[in-house]
């Protein structure tokens, strides 16, 4: 696994810089901070200080860029504090982002699509592969595939499932409507009667095998396909069954281009007959 390796100024010295000469970091992967939390630490601030300081890198000689600590950094804005204790690191802008993305998965506390957004924008910016991507956040390829797969969603289906509280797997099991309709009718579904996983991933495989089949994947298509002649053959055996059972049952069969459709006969008097003999 690749490790990065910053260099501290000043023997890890800390710092009390100006809050006016940090600037934001651009690859911060979190846009969502919870009021009510930063105002909670916005007093503890007031009553405690900062107890851990922020970390930022010089990038003038009058200006700083906040590589870890934003919350801490806004709450102590709306604390009224004019300064905030850094440690200043020497680091290039791709292991800034890779840091700044690295202590928002480690609080645990980021969202799926913030964390997916973050990871793309990682991607994108420095060239990364897939892999190379998964050695510096210590996760596997896959996983980042999955995660990146979650930016298929639309901006506002994105919102719904957030705003809903929906987990990560109800985003992933949405992922398999390719039609941006159905899929939000399924989203709409899934919030308004508070499905499960479990029964979000039923439903949609539901919605999947009514799909026409010009709207599924080649793969859904012949497991459907296979799934029908299964019935078929149930039915075929089922006529066979009565007809041993000494009942002229008869069907017809017509096959057309999206429908198979079948008429099954049965003379009520043998019916009943079998009934009483039964």
């Amino acid at each position: 696994m690749t490790r990065l390796n910053f260099v501290l100024k000043n023997e890890s010295k800390i710092s009390d810089i100006p809050i006016i000469k940090i600037r934001p970091n651009k690859a911060q992967p979190r846009k969502q901070f919870n009021e009510e939390e930063l105002s909670a630490l916005s007093q503890s601030i007031k009553e405690n200080g900062i107890l851990q300081p922020l970390t930022v890198r010089k990038v003038s000689p009058s200006e700083f860029e906040l590589i870890a600590g934003e919350r801490r950094l806004r709450a102590s804005v709306l604390a009224g504090l004019r300064k905030v204790p850094c440690i200043v690191i020497k680091c290039s802008d791709k292991e800034s982002a890779i840091y700044a993305l690295l202590e928002n998965l480690q609080r645990c506390d980021l969202g799926m699509f913030e964390e997916a957004r973050g990871i793309s924008k990682l991607i994108r910016r420095y060239g990364l592969t897939q892999e190379e991507a998964a050695a510096r956040l210590g996760k596997s390829q896959s996983t980042i595939a999955n995660k990146l797969r979650l930016l298929r969603l639309t901006y506002e289906e994105q919102e719904w499932i957030v705003n809903a509280g929906l987990s990560e797997r109800h985003a992933r099991a949405l992922l398999r409507l390719s039609d941006e309709k159905i899929r939000r009718e399924a989203l709409s579904k899934i919030i308004s009667e508070n499905l499960n996983t479990q029964q979000a991933e039923n439903l949609i495989s539901i919605l999947l095998n009514s799909c026409p089949k010009s709207e599924k994947k080649t793969g859904s298509s012949k497991a459907v396909i296979k799934d029908v002649r299964i019935f078929v053959n149930t039915i075929n055996k089922a006529i066979d069954t009565m007809r041993l059972a000494g009942i002229d049952a008869q069907s017809n069969k017509t096959d057309t281009e999206d429908f198979i459709e079948y008429t099954i006969r049965i003379p009520k008097s043998q019916n009943s007959d079998a009934d009483r003999s039964a």
